[in-house]
This record gives C-alpha cells, sequence and structure tokens, in this order.
C-alpha cells in the first residue's frame, strides 16, 4: 500500500488548523500537506510537525499578493497563482522566496507553482513562454536548498480558465523547462474529470521519473477515495506494481489525500471516513 499524506486545508474540518496535526498523527498519518501556511508562523508548523512526528510533503507558492494580507485576499478572491501570468513576475519571484523560505523551516521538499487562471486577452502561447520561463527561474532558486517545483493540471470544471488541464501539456512544459527538479503534481481526481484511463496514465507516466507527487479523492464529489466512481484499490495496486521497480529509478512518493470528508463539520468525521485504507 502507498504512503498516504493527510491534506489539512480539507481533511479534520471540524477542527481549528493547528489542531489537525495532532488529529492525523493520531488516525496514524506520517506526512501531511496543506494549501498555504502564511498565515501562520513556520516555527508554530514546525513545532506541531515535530510535537506529532509528521513530514511536511508539500504546500503551494502564495496564490498571489506581496504579504500576509495579500496572499489571504488572493486565496479569499479564488486565485489560482500567477506562474503563467504576464506583467506578474515580481509577485511570482517573491511568492517563491516566502515559501522557500517556509521550506527550509519545514523541511518539505516540494512546492506547488500555481499557473493562475488566463485573462481572456492572453493567448496560449504567450502563457506557455512565461510559464517556462518563471518555472526554470524558480527550479535554479528552489534547486540550492533541494527542493522541487511541481505544477499541477486541474479540471475545467471546478477551475475554468486556469492555464494547465492535462497530463500530456504537464510533461511537456515540463521537458520545455529542462530542470531535473521540476515535476508533475498528478492528481488522479482532476485527470479522471477531464481526461480519465487513469490506470494507462499511472503507467504511462510514474515511470518517466517526472511525477514528483499524487493526490487522490473520489470522483465527482472529491469526497473519500471509496465512494464515486474510481476503483482505488485497484490503482494502488497499479501504484505498487511500479513502486516496487524503484531500485530502477522508478517512482516511489507520497498520495496526498486531498479529499472532503463526506462527514464534513461533524467532530470526528474525517477519522469515520479512514475506513478506505483497508
Amino acid at each position: 500500500m502507498p504512503q498516504f499524506a493527510a491534506n489539512l486545508s480539507m481533511m479534520y474540518p471540524d477542527l481549528e488548523f493547528p489542531d489537525r496535526f495532532e488529529a492525523a498523527a493520531r488516525d496514524g498519518f506520517k506526512g501531511v500537506e496543506f494549501l498555504w501556511p502564511y498565515a501562520w508562523d513556520a516555527a508554530d508548523i514546525k513545532a506541531r510537525l515535530l510535537d506529532n512526528g509528521l513530514q511536511q510533503v508539500l504546500f503551494n507558492l502564495p496564490p498571489g499578493g506581496l504579504d500576509r494580507t495579500g496572499y489571504a485576499e488572493a486565496a479569499k478572491a479564488g486565485k489560482k497563482g500567477c506562474a503563467a501570468l504576464p506583467g506578474m513576475q515580481d509577485e511570482f519571484r517573491h511568492g517563491l522566496q516566502i515559501a522557500l523560505a517556509y521550506a527550509a523551516e519545514l523541511g518539505c521538499p516540494r512546492l506547488h507553482a500555481m499557473a493562475g487562471t488566463l485573462p481572456p486577452s492572453l493567448t496560449r502561447a504567450e502563457a506557455q513562454a512565461i510559464y517556462v520561463a518563471n518555472l526554470r527561474w524558480a527550479a535554479r532558486e528552489a534547486a540550492k536548498q533541494g527542493v522541487d517545483i511541481l505544477i499541477e493540471p486541474l479540471n475545467t470544471r471546478d477551475n475554468p480558465g486556469y492555464f494547465l488541464n492535462r497530463q500530456d501539456h504537464a510533461h511537456e512544459v515540463v521537458q520545455a523547462v529542462g530542470e531535473s527538479n521540476v515535476k508533475v503534481q498528478f492528481d488522479l481526481y482532476h485527470c479522471q474529470i477531464v481526461e480519465g484511463d487513469l490506470a494507462s496514465k499511472v503507467r504511462q507516466y510514474l515511470p518517466t521519473g517526472r511525477v514528483g507527487h499524487i493526490q487522490i479523492a473520489g470522483v465527482p464529489e472529491r469526497h473519500e477515495p471509496d465512494w464515486g466512481e474510481v476503483n482505488y484499490p485497484y490503482l494502488f495496486d497499479v501504484i505498487d506494481e511500479i513502486s516496487a521497480k524503484g531500485a530502477q529509478g522508478l517512482w516511489s512518493g507520497w498520495i496526498g489525500c486531498e479529499y472532503k470528508p463526506r462527514l464534513g463539520l461533524q467532530p470526528g468525521g474525517t477519522t469515520a471516513g479512514l475506513g478506505w485504507r483497508r
């Protein structure tokens, strides 16, 4: 069975964010991920990780803005990064440096750089050129402290206008950037909605070395992975099959549980829905 990381932005919603670390550890998770840590001091989050024996495996660059207020306003407005957007290079570079400072404190080896939602006036070719240039710069900065930069295709139903939607496009971008620490964040929930054919894509892309992280959720409601149209036990077996070949340099990493528990805000609802791990 793969190693799972609890997504603390979505799981344990009945608890305040700082209390979710202890809850995840109590439920047997060894790794955690979340969207953004910037509303809290890095030292406070580090203490939660250490107190609960947890590893921080992933978080995002700021969604926008140049300070804590700006980050919060960007998140509230639904902004999804700026890596592919014109005129926002300074904001992107600022966000990367802030994220790298947090990553150093938290011992986090991966950062997700969101591409952004394209304005109608911007062509995809123009956005691609901006995206590749920003990612190449970010990769070289992140490499100085051994951090990977991840890009994630998001589905068009939940994220209309988002620049990156398909696995083949993400891998094309990674190859265009040409830096070994730029990889794909392979979210099976998003992939199922846009493309389907998940097992074939897992077998196609995991052995390439270009996948840095996997995420899961049930489709279509984004609940637990035992709820909906995707046969996750079968996919976990496929991932295990590939991970077993790790000596050949193939994929063996974390799977982030980026889902919304069906029991929502009910006390203990996340824990009650973890039967799928068996």
